[in-house]
């Protein structure tokens, strides 16, 4: 009680020191960079990211992209290719005229070749930069490119779809925040008893949100998820601890008419009821760090992170707005829309049986579309754009006109000889789904000897230590059949040279399918371990811990198996996240009950009252913290463009109705069901009257 009575008498301070700290806060979110490459979040020692690390130190070549001109004459193109290559960071432009000069007649290529790189009215070209896929000035260099090509003219690859995602992010993340703000706003004006309260919530959220965003900066970088759903998840997840304030505020109020000491005693038993809640879903998102793909680890470190501000923002400036705008907002109170829940918990109660029996009957089907949505998901970062965005259609037409979907880059020690290069290649050639091998071998043939050609020439392919070379293939990104061809192809590549690699998006995307597989099934493990010990903990109770998990566990497995029976692919991160999120956020629910149902038990009541008490009591606050979670993320799923955000939010919209209908219905009858155990396992409880 001390240190609220403190922060009661320190209000006006605590207010300005919040408001001070938002100057550093904004300086730190404009100058916290974004990251929009999954495949940079592979761990560090995979043989496709050391190979990428190689190509950038070795080669001075980092992104790759085709350039598909259409309707040009050689010499325009020619043109095009002088001007690519003023632009910053373009390395190297591979054409025709990188070998030959126009004068002489194209058909001097091989057949192959020259129909690899030509069709009746277009050209492709290859261009190298010598930064990173998603680097700021690759991006730049993409748009400039683009600028100077004109209509006629299409970007695919990786840093062309990079450059797109981040624009289009730019373009729609503020309409997220203000989506959700504006539906967590209606919702609370509705189910609340204040037309005001919900704009003082939102300004000490918001705040908390400003302080979280800027102290990235420390981080050096976020992703853009991570970016893209903070804000929105932060106000979800922690509208709660806001809502648990104000109602113990106006209980207080009513005990005493000093609205200050209210204000103490209500932040001293809001602090003691969220800490077990937020500690829960701060576990959550901490599980997401055990990933080795780290891109869990940023939205794991910046959602705890977010979850902490909350709660102290809610003990400490929500207390600061409250008590210095107590009168207009005790003037703006009106009844909530919520009724007595009293007949609503008696019907639960007393039909018991039949929430056990659809709970018993959910289980088998619910686990199955959960597990088989697991293997249903996508890699493809292409799916997650609009098809009518510039990298989406280039990579159409690379595919259409010159049945190139995926581009493999292969790197072969200098030390291999030749003669076991050309086999090599030949073997390679002959895999299915591969176009052509492009290298100084398969351009000159086997008659013609490297040494002829320019330093300026064998540069491009040719380090002092590895040879690079471009492998075309017909099969597309994350596709089952490219990682078997992957497979073959590293088989031949090992034959021939032990060192070799095979690099390039498709192979650290294999990578990326083959580590994420792992850390599904990691975090999920440590989420649901965390959480038990912290609900064995908070209830001082054995089985419990089984009752809650395992009621929440169910509304994931409904949540994450829905899409399976409907039809739809998620994207391979959302099911891992879904999985914490939902579980840490929404445990809270059945904990809320649960005290309560502890405390009536504790007190001599009987079992079936017990838990009427607790679900009258606790379901109003469930329901508005479960609708809070709904608006503020079914708004942003249903207007981003984003497919990976927009599955996300939906999800978890989802999952808050279906996790709030599963602690209203099914574990008040579990708690009736097993309350002779739950009294035997549980500290305090075992003279409770039966």
């Amino acid at each position: 009680m001390g240190a609220a009575r403190k922060i009661v008498k320190h209000r006006v301070l605590i207010l300005i020191i919040g408001i001070l700290l938002l100057i550093p806060s904004v300086f730190g979110l404009l100058n916290t960079r974004i990251n929009y490459d999954m495949l940079n979040y592979l761990p560090e020692d995979m043989d496709t990211v050391i190979g990428q690390n190689i190509l950038l130190d070795e080669f001075g070549k980092g992104a790759f992209s085709f350039i598909i001109l259409e309707d040009m004459t050689p010499k325009d193109v020619a043109s095009l290719k002088e001007k690519i290559e003023q632009v910053d960071h373009v390395d190297t432009v591979l054409w025709y005229d990188s070998l030959a000069d126009l004068s002489v007649p194209m058909e001097i290529l091989p057949e192959k070749l020259l129909n690899a790189f030509n069709t009746e009215n277009s050209t492709l070209m290859a261009v190298f930069f010598d930064s990173s896929t998603s680097a700021d000035v690759t991006m730049d260099a993409i748009r400039e490119i683009r600028g100077i090509t004109g209509k006629q003219c299409f970007i695919s690859g990786m840093s062309a779809l990079v450059t797109d995602l981040k624009d289009l992010c730019e373009q729609e993340e503020p309409i997220y925040v203000a989506l959700a703000v504006a539906c967590a706003c209606l919702i609370m004006m509705i189910f609340l008893d204040s037309w005001l309260i919900p704009f003082v919530f939102l300004a000490t959220i918001g705040m908390a949100i400003l302080i979280n965003l800027g102290s990235n900066y420390f981080l050096g970088e976020i992703s853009y998820i991570t970016k893209a759903l903070s804000a929105v998840l932060q106000l979800a997840v922690t509208m709660d601890y806001s809502i648990f304030l104000w109602h113990s505020y106006n209980e207080e109020r009513m005990l005493t008419s000093d609205n200050k000491e209210a204000m103490a005693h209500a932040i001293h038993k809001t602090f003691s009821s969220v800490l077990g809640s937020s500690i829960t879903t701060i576990a959550g998102f901490i599980a997401l760090c055990f990933m080795s793909f780290t891109m869990g680890r940023d939205l794991g470190i910046v959602m705890a992170k977010g979850v902490l501000l909350g709660v102290i923002g809610c003990v400490t400036l929500l207390p600061a707005f409250i008590l210095i705008l107590d009168k207009p907002l005790q003037k703006t109170k009106h009844r909530s829309l919520i009724p007595d829940m009293g007949r609503f918990a008696k019907g639960v109660c007393r039909i018991f049986p039949v929430f056990i029996a659809i709970f018993a009957l959910l289980i088998v089907p619910g686990y199955y579309g959960y597990s088989q949505a697991n293997d249903e998901v996508y890699y493809d970062m292409g799916k997650c754009l609009p098809e009518d965005m510039a990298c989406v259609i280039a990579n159409s037409k690379l595919s259409e006109n010159f049945d190139i979907a995926s581009t493999h880059m292969l790197l072969v020690s200098t030390d291999t000889p030749a003669k076991d290069v050309r086999s090599m290649i030949n073997e390679m050639e002959k895999v299915d789904g591969v176009k052509y091998v492009l290298s100084l071998e398969s351009v000159l043939g086997s008659a013609v000897p490297e040494e002829i050609l320019p330093d300026s020439i064998r540069s491009i392919l040719e380090s002092d230590n590895w040879k690079l070379m471009l492998i075309n293939s017909e099969y597309r990104t994350a596709s089952d059949a490219v990682g078997n061809q992957i497979d073959e192809l590293n088989s031949i590549l090992k034959k021939y040279d032990e060192k070799g690699m095979l690099i390039g998006e498709s192979s650290c995307t294999k990578d990326m399918i083959r580590t994420t597989g792992h850390d599904f099934e990691v975090v999920t493990l440590i989420s649901i371990l965390a959480i038990f010990l912290i609900i064995a903990i908070v209830e001082k109770s054995l089985s419990l811990p089984f009752i809650l998990i395992g009621v929440i566990e169910l509304a994931i497995f409904i949540n994450l198996g829905l899409p399976h029976y409907l039809g739809q692919s998620m994207s391979f991160i959302t099911p891992i996240c879904i999985s914490t999120i939902q579980l840490g956020a929404t445990v809270d629910y059945a904990i809320l009950m649960t005290t309560r149902y502890k405390s009536e038990r504790i007190a001599g009541n009987r079992k079936k009252d017990a838990v009427i008490t607790a679900l009258k009591t606790s379901a109003s606050s469930i329901i508005v913290s479960g609708l809070g979670l709904f608006a503020a993320t079914f708004g942003v799923a249903v207007y981003s463009n984003i497919e990976i955000v927009s599955s996300m939010c939906m999800l978890m919209a989802r999952g808050a109705v279906i996790s709030v209908l599963m602690v209203l219905f099914v574990l008040p009858a579990l708690l009736i069901l097993c309350d002779r155990i739950i009294c035997a396992t549980t500290f305090g409880m075992k003279k409770v009257v039966r």
